[in-house]
């Protein structure tokens, strides 16, 4: 089974994430099928980059959501409406 999950990045006290298709038995940090969005929670407010329509397409074919990125996903959705009208 794929799962779409949360892979660390960064340095120590400096957190990066990356949002990646992986097969579930993969270590965290494993190899990954497709990096599918980056999450950067430092800023104010948080940098979510994700390619939406391929994470859809995963979703399609059976990948299920880690409650991480499904957050992520939600808070990616809220976001893009107020982005498009220059809020």
């Amino acid at each position: 089974m794929v799962i779409i999950r949360l892979t660390r990045a960064g340095k120590r006290n400096r957190p990066y994430y990356r949002v990646v298709a992986v097969d579930h038995r993969a270590k965290r940090d494993g190899r990954p099928l497709e990096l599918l969005g980056t999450y950067d929670p430092l800023p104010t407010p948080p940098l979510i980059a994700l390619r939406s329509e391929r994470i859809e397409a995963w979703q399609k074919n059976g990948a299920k959501l880690s409650g991480a990125v499904r957050s992520l996903v939600r808070r990616a959705r809220k976001l893009a409406p107020a982005a498009a009208t220059g809020a």
